[in-house]
């Protein structure tokens, strides 16, 4: 499930020497939308212009993700793409201003998935929602965990891509702590803390996949995860 690109809404390329459809300079060869400190996610796009920034955007999820963040260079990102530096500049000021463009797609993902996660009672439906709820956090990790973990390991110092973040993470855990309360659990004083830990662990677990760095089979670990958590925060007998 990929959300389409919110970075890509408003921005109406001309004729008249200003960007064009197909990713290029104005006039004077000057990117001209980028040189005008417009960001991203103020532009809107015709086709190839959305195709164009939907190839830069993917490239530096690889480069993010390869590479990590910091050391990630545009000169990378431009060369995932195969485009040039000029097509780069059109559409984005900086890296940081391609990593919130991402930022928006990706909390804009994580949000709307807060409002599909139905009730997670102790039985087997609940169960079944569980692993659902799950298999779909961990698709999103996988394309965009690079975004993620910029939130979570506090890598850029952007008030707007932070608090794109928080309001993700907090709509997943508040749902998750709804749920929790649906199901009459009470496993600690500080239910707060209890979402936390139960946000923490699904992160980490996410990005031990997305990283390679565990192997195991995607249903069964997604089978051990659901049972650990639905045992361990909704009730589930043992």
């Amino acid at each position: 499930m990929v959300a389409p690109s919110m970075a890509a809404a408003s921005y109406k390329p001309g004729r008249d020497g200003k960007p064009g459809d197909d990713g290029s300079p104005g006039g004077d060869g000057r990117p001209r939308a980028a040189a005008s400190g417009t960001p991203a996610a103020g532009r809107e796009l015709r086709a190839q212009g959305r195709r164009t920034m939907r190839r830069l955007l993917d490239a530096g999820l690889r480069v993010f993700a390869r590479r990590g963040y910091h050391a990630a260079r545009v000169d990378d990102i431009v060369r995932a793409a195969r485009t040039s530096h000029g097509t780069f500049y059109l559409y984005f000021a900086n890296k940081e201003d391609l990593l919130r463009a991402l930022a928006v797609d990706c909390a804009h993902e994580l949000t709307a998935m807060a409002d599909t996660i139905g009730p997670i009672t102790p039985d087997e439906a609940g169960r079944a929602e569980l692993r659902s709820f799950m298999e779909r956090f961990l698709g999103t990790y996988r394309r965009y965990g690079p975004v993620i973990r910029a939130w979570m390991e506090d890598q850029v110092g952007d008030r707007d891509i932070d608090r794109l973040g928080v309001k993700a993470f907090t709509a997943i855990g508040g749902k998750l702590g709804q749920r929790m309360r649906e199901a009459g659990v009470e496993i600690a004083e500080n239910q707060r803390a209890a979402v936390g830990a139960l946000m923490a662990m699904l992160e980490r677990v996410s990005y031990g996949v997305a990283s390679g760095r565990v192997t195991d089979d995607d249903d069964a670990l997604l089978d051990t995860m659901t049972t650990i958590v639905h045992r361990g925060f909704f009730g589930a007998p043992r």
